[in-house]
């Protein structure tokens, strides 16, 4: 169970050691990925080793995420944001880091070395990475409460598909 920090931020620490071996598994992936016997902030501290940029964790088949993807891309002038699937190997152990169930393609997530943001504190975060006037208007959406933001997140999240259909494979 991640420690939550105050619902204002909307953003929760990388779980403790001991939260994650509590936790009790019932994905899929269950053999490939083990909660109870793996350290996953240790076992993805490498990541951010040589390279200190936070990763972006998306829905690789999803095209509303893709474009998203490319959106970033294209206003990320100094490359700041590194990109993964979240169906990649990598994706899944970046979600177990986070907190997350490994299967969890639900949102979108941004991974930094001491924390991770879901949602649309995720987005709000990626706007602050990214070049003007992208932090501005992440700084006045940040007012509107977080259940109202993640409300509206979670609607276009829960039909993406239907809206903005899929691919047979990541375009990233």
């Amino acid at each position: 169970m991640a420690i939550l920090i105050p619902a204002s931020f909307g953003r929760f620490t990388v779980p403790s050691r001991a939260q994650v071996r509590m936790r009790v598994s019932a994905s899929a992936n269950q053999s490939t990925f083990r909660r109870d016997s793996v350290d996953w902030v240790k076992e993805t501290s490498s990541f951010f080793e040589e390279d200190k940029r936070p990763i972006m964790l998306f829905d690789g088949v999803c095209n509303l995420c893709n474009g998203g993807v490319k959106f970033v891309k294209d206003h990320d002038r100094n490359r700041s944001i590194r990109f993964e699937a979240l169906q990649s190997e990598t994706g899944k152990k970046l979600l177990m880091r986070s907190g997350r169930a490994p299967d969890d393609i639900s949102s979108v997530v941004l991974v930094e070395k001491d924390r991770s943001y879901i949602k649309s504190e995720a987005v709000l975060k990626i706007m602050n990475y990214i070049d003007l006037p992208f932090p501005q208007l992440a700084f006045f959406i940040q007012f509107a409460p977080l259940f109202v933001r993640d409300f509206l997140y979670e609607n276009v999240a829960n039909n993406r598909y239907a809206m903005f259909g899929r691919s047979d494979s990541c375009e990233i």
